[in-house]
């Protein structure tokens, strides 16, 4: 469960501002870190947690009592397997403790990962024929 999950936030930074202080910059840090891997993505609250999107949903995080998790879907879970090896892990969700420091490269390289692999996914629909399901491919 979230911290602080009484109230809905409408935004990241209502969802941000709603943490402790302490937890705050490490969100901070984050979303900036995913905002520089994806500058085309979109920024929205889903499930009551930030999400990002571009031609298609590329991962959401959420903070915790005792660690902040990214959720970057299985299929990067995969593909950085070794990467990911010393994190508490499962299919599609990070964990990473308060008193551990975030690690940004590795976060920004799956976040870039999902950003390719989700135009591929629109570039192989458009090739195949299959229409999008809008003009941002989502």
């Amino acid at each position: 469960m979230a911290l602080n999950s009484k109230k809905r936030p409408e935004t990241v930074d209502d969802y941000i501002l709603g943490q402790p202080v302490q937890v705050r910059k490490r969100l901070e840090e984050l979303r900036s870190t995913i905002r520089k891997a994806a500058p085309g993505a979109t920024e929205k609250i889903g499930y009551s947690m930030p999400a990002y999107t571009y031609k298609g949903m590329l991962l959401y995080f959420a903070a915790h009592t005792n660690h902040i998790s990214i959720y970057p879907y299985p299929s990067a879970m995969e593909a950085f397997k070794k990467e990911i090896a010393g994190y508490r892990t499962s299919k599609g969700t990070m964990q990473f403790r308060h008193s551990d420091k975030l690690p940004m490269r590795l976060i920004s390289d799956i976040v870039k990962f999902r950003v390719r692999e989700n135009e591929l996914k629109v570039e192989s629909k458009r090739t195949s024929g299959k229409p999008s399901k809008n003009k941002n491919g989502e």
